[in-house]
Parts: structure tokens; C-alpha cells; sequence
């Protein structure tokens, strides 16, 4: 009898030796990179002593000898960056005679949030030998000036706009007679101009004197506005009127007062505000006279101060005429900046309306 085939036995091949292929050779892994080992090290943030890491390593950790040495060489790069601000620093401090590290960030750093970079650099300059800064402590705050050695660097440097003499800030910031806050309302001045953008903190000159008739006059400041026309700049806090009004006749005496020097004999003469001020034209006015009303202990308010100060200067004869004079208070320039209207002008019949910086009218 023929048994029938089990449809579940499978039919074996009638020539396997024909049909199969060549017998699979065993998977064999590719040859291992040189730069196998070096990958596996990159992940490793520190190296022990005992395992250097391999030249050519894509770590951006350095090979050290500590434990955790790697993050040390961003600690040291941070200790040194003051120094990138040390000339910025010591240039505007031979210009302004004195300011606080918040002042300084101010002028040269707006855009950070704190005073450390600033504080860096000024301790760099104060361990220069000899030093280049001082300080004064009073009441929690620092006080910065340049040392002699440097406002002879500063000098040397060719940056400054004129010879800053060699009188430094020192007695100002130690002073108790209120001429250390007089200096301090004068660098917020300048602040509230730079950020107005209406003229730059580098182009400031302080305390330069001007040759008169009658003695020489020293403004607080002298600034150069970024339209290229010039501006003298008064800071009130103790001053009595009379002695503002005083004031304001020496600047109309300097109007007359000849310039400095031979001159020269194919133009004709200028007056020494012309040489200094006017350009190379004579279509330039007079300088404005900008009295910024900031506050004192023991003294009536800006605004008070101001109001009175224009009652009395409305009645000196070049007022109005032969100077321009504007005022305003150290709060509402801080607040609003220079370039808007914040500036009220001296004169009878100009009301007490403020006008912005370029709407001033121009000295006859």
C-alpha cells in the first residue's frame, strides 16, 4: 500500500548542493578608528593626573594636573577683562576730575546691569605702580579720581581735548564744603547729555579758564554739542543770585576779549570766543550759557531757585540780547534728558514755556 505524503513534512530539494549558495561567512566588525578612543575621552569633562588627554582631542577641556582646573582658565579670563576698560576709565576721569563707579558704567557701559567690570578696571589702575586712580570713602559709596601719574598718562595718551593741568580730583572728592556733590551733579549733567545723544561724554572740558577784561572766567563745563556748536555749562547748588548774576556779566566780557597770540594778519581779528568757538566762520553765535539748577541740604528746591534766579537775570541789560541763557533742574534733565524740553529761557516776554536743546535762540 502507498502511504501518502504528510503535507506538513517539508519536500527536501532534489540537488542541494547545486542550488545552495556558498555558506555565509560570520559578520565581522570594521577595524577600530585611531579616533575611537579619543571620542570616548571628550565626554570626560576633567582628566586625573594619570590620564593626559590624547593630542588631537576634540575636548574643549585642556589637559591639567588639579581636578576641576578646566573651569579655572574662564575665572582667570573674567579677572582680566577690566582691563580692557582701564584707558576708557582713567581718560574719563582726567576729563571729569571725579565720578562714581555707577557713573562710570553710565558713561561707558549703559547696557550692563552692574558695576563690575568698572570696579575691575578701577582696581587694575589702583595697582599700578605708582597708582593711577585714588578713592574716598563717604558713607558707603566710593569716590574715583586720577592720581598725578595718571593725568600724565592720560595727558601722554593725546586723547584729551586740552591740557588738564595737573590738578586732580583728590580734594574734590574729599571735600565736606559740598564741592564734591557740586562735582558729582556736574558728571550727571554729562551723563543726561550722552544719553540724549546730544553730545558725547569725551568732548566735555571742565573748570578751562577764559580771558576777560575783568579776570578770567571759569565755567563748570564747556561741551561740544553734536550739531558742532559749543555750549558753556553752569551747575547751581549753594550759589547766591548775585553771584550768578556776577557771573553772567563775565560771560558777556568774554565776548569782547582778544584772542590769545599774534593771530593772524590776513584775516581779520577775532575775539578769542571766535578762535576757540566760532570755527572757521564767522556766522556762528555766542556760545548759550546752560544753568542746571541741582539740589543742596539746607536749600530751597531746584525749581524754587530757578524761578527766582529768573526774576533777577531778566533785568541784566545782555540778556536776552547779547547771551542766551536757559535753565532747567537736575531732576527734570535726569529724567527726560537734555534734548527735550526741558529749557526755559532767561528774557522778558519768552514766558515760562521750556524748549528743547535745538530750539534755543541764537545770541545776537
Amino acid at each position: 500500500m502507498t502511504t501518502a505524503p504528510d503535507p506538513h513534512t517539508p519536500t527536501a530539494p532534489a540537488d542541494t548542493a547545486a542550488t545552495a549558495g556558498p555558506p555565509a561567512s560570520p559578520a565581522t566588525s570594521p577595524a577600530p578608528s585611531p579616533a575611537a578612543p579619543r571620542r570616548r575621552l571628550s565626554v570626560v569633562a576633567d582628566q586625573a593626573p594619570d590620564s593626559p588627554v590624547p593630542a588631537g582631542c576634540n575636548s574643549s577641556s585642556p589637559s591639567t594636573d588639579v581636578r576641576g582646573e578646566a573651569s579655572r582658565p574662564g575665572r582667570k579670563a573674567a579677572a582680566k577683562a577690566g582691563a580692557d576698560l582701564r584707558g576708557e576709565v582713567l581718560l574719563t576721569l582726567a576729563r571729569l576730575r571725579l565720578a562714581t563707579p555707577h557713573q562710570l558704567k553710565a558713561l561707558l557701559l549703559p547696557h550692563q546691569q552692574d558695576t563690575d567690570h568698572v570696579r575691575r578696571a578701577l582696581r587694575n589702575l589702583l595697582a599700578e605702580s605708582p597708582a593711577l586712580v585714588g578713592r574716598t570713602h563717604r558713607a558707603q559709596q566710593s569716590y574715583w579720581y586720577c592720581t598725578p601719574a595718571g593725568l600724565a598718562e592720560a595727558a601722554a595718551s593725546g586723547e584729551l581735548a586740552s591740557p588738564v593741568g595737573r590738578t586732580t580730583g583728590k580734594r574734590i572728592a574729599a571735600s565736606k564744603t559740598g564741592l564734591r556733590e557740586h562735582g558729582l551733579a556736574l558728571v550727571d549733567t554729562v551723563i543726561a547729555f550722552h544719553r540724549a545723544q546730544a553730545a558725547d561724554h569725551a568732548d566735555w572740558r571742565v573748570e578751562v579758564a577764559h580771558p576777560t577784561p575783568a579776570g578770567n572766567l571759569v565755567p563748570d563745563g564747556v561741551v561740544l554739542l553734536n550739531n558742532g556748536s559749543s555750549a558753556f555749562v553752569e551747575i547751581d547748588r549753594t550759589m547766591s543770585y548775585a553771584r550768578l548774576l556776577a557771573k553772567l556779566e563775565r560771560y558777556d566780557a568774554y565776548r569782547g576779549a582778544p584772542a590769545s597770540g599774534r593771530g593772524n594778519a590776513a584775516r581779520p581779528p577775532r575775539s578769542h570766543w571766535q578762535e576757540n568757538y566760532a570755527g572757521p566762520s564767522l556766522d556762528r553765535r555766542f556760545p548759550p550759557v546752560l544753568l542746571v539748577f541741582a539740589p543742596a541740604w539746607r536749600r530751597a528746591a531746584p525749581e524754587t531757585r530757578e524761578a527766582a534766579f529768573h526774576e533777577r537775570a531778566r533785568r541784566v541789560g545782555s540778556v536776552d540780547y547779547r547771551l542766551t541763557v536757559a535753565t532747567t533742574t537736575l531732576p527734570l534733565l535726569t529724567k527726560y534728558g537734555a534734548g527735550r524740553e526741558v529749557w526755559r529761557v532767561v528774557g522778558n516776554g519768552r514766558g515760562g514755556e521750556r524748549r528743547a536743546l535745538a530750539a534755543l535762540p541764537k545770541a545776537r
